[in-house]
């Protein structure tokens, strides 16, 4: 069980995530600000209208969670166009408008993390999240959405410590992948062991395990977003089923995603 120490840890990474990224987006030129990302059909000023519309997501799920579950009810009828005329709306709003609420709510929603009762779980679009797994869940997309800024952008953002909490997320969503990509999930455990900027090895699961995933650290958040296709990545898989897992891991709440293309030849 997650304690408050394991919170403050998550929610101090995700604010050095935040700063990192508010320093890289707040001098962007109004050209810069409609540059097209990797992601097809967003610019960098949706993807930081997708940042905030999560934000006020876990906000809304917090403070008015009748509210929240007519919300999911909606998006599950059509998840895709929900995003999509959502994270449009919010992208276009001045620039200006847009940053301070994103920012403002950010600093509301560590609040709101930090408030909430203990033991319980906050409602989500998938399963309930205790709120240091929400916070790592709001790391995990700045860091990916972030990752899609600095791309459009051509620039390389150096790794923060929050690094490991979204590999491990990666992990613990290793049944999810399976489940909404309608394959029922593996009965053996799998052993994933990568190894940091740093050089250090960060490992789950049993040691012993047939199925096996190595590699760099980075390279499996990378994987885990779908911030970037396999063939590209210095990530591994020993066994069938972990081979399989890396076709579709997702960290990410919601549909599956299409992921990206290789860049290289095989």
């Amino acid at each position: 069980m997650a304690t408050a120490s394991d919170l403050d840890a998550v929610l101090s990474d995700l604010q050095m995530e935040t700063e990192d990224l508010k320093a890289l987006i707040t001098p962007m030129t109004s050209d810069q600000w409609a540059l097209p990302t990797p992601a097809v059909g967003w610019n960098i000023a949706h993807q930081i209208a997708h940042l905030e519309a999560g934000d006020h997501g876990v906000l809304l799920s917090i403070r008015a969670p009748d509210v929240f579950a007519e919300y999911v009810a909606e998006a599950l009828v059509d998840p895709i166009g929900v995003i999509e005329r959502q994270t449009a709306d919010a992208a276009n709003r001045p620039r200006e408008q847009l940053l301070a609420k994103w920012l403002a709510q950010r600093a509301e929603l560590a609040e709101a993390l930090r408030g909430y009762p203990v033991g319980q779980k906050i409602p989500w679009f998938g399963p309930p999240m205790s709120p240091t797994s929400m916070a790592t869940a709001r790391l995990m997309e700045t860091w990916a959405h972030g990752r899609d800024v600095a791309d459009a952008l051509g620039v390389r953002r150096p790794a923060g410590s929050g690094l490991r909490h979204i590999a491990n997320l990666g992990y613990r969503t290793r049944d999810f992948a399976f489940l909404i990509n309608n394959l029922a999930p593996p009965a053996e455990a799998f052993r994933v062991e990568i190894t940091a900027p740093d050089g250090d090895l960060w490992a789950w699961g049993p040691g012993d395990a047939a199925q096996r995933v190595t590699g760099a650290a980075e390279d499996f958040c990378l994987l885990v977003t779908q911030r970037a296709h396999r063939d590209d990545l210095d990530v591994t898989a020993e066994g069938d089923d972990a081979l399989r897992w890396l076709g579709f891991a997702q960290a990410f709440a919601g549909p599956p995603g299409v992921g990206r293309r290789a860049l290289r030849a095989n």
